[in-house]
């Protein structure tokens, strides 16, 4: 049940995202679920692997290459499904800031979490 209540929360974060970026484009409310069940796959999957991979440029930047590479996952996960569209790096780089930004708050607010 929490799962799903998160994944909702992703959905609407994202949904959310679309409206406040001119860059980011979703088609519907079902095109930004798909798009966050991805996110949320991509996160678990490919991104650890980027993140040791890149260990050194994140070290000399102080971390901020990370940044880098959750935009670049997002412009992935634009790239490969059709609802759900990146205009650029920029945007992405917003995308993904307020993205987290906005899942977090919606989930400390709504599921009680204060990570």
């Amino acid at each position: 049940m929490r799962l799903l209540a998160v994944w909702i929360i992703n959905a609407a974060a994202l949904f959310l995202v679309g409206y406040l970026i001119s860059g980011v484009h979703l088609g519907s409310f079902g095109s930004a679920m798909i798009a966050a069940l991805v996110l949320g796959l991509v996160n678990a999957l490919i991104r650890p692997i980027l993140v040791i991979l890149t260990l050194p440029v994140t070290l000399l930047t102080l971390g901020l290459f990370i940044f880098v590479i959750n935009a670049l996952l997002f412009l992935f996960v634009g790239n490969l499904l059709q609802g759900f569209v990146v205009d650029g790096f920029g945007p992405a780089l917003l995308g993904s800031i307020l993205y987290s930004v906005i899942a977090w708050i919606l989930a400390s607010v709504l599921l009680g979490e204060r990570n």
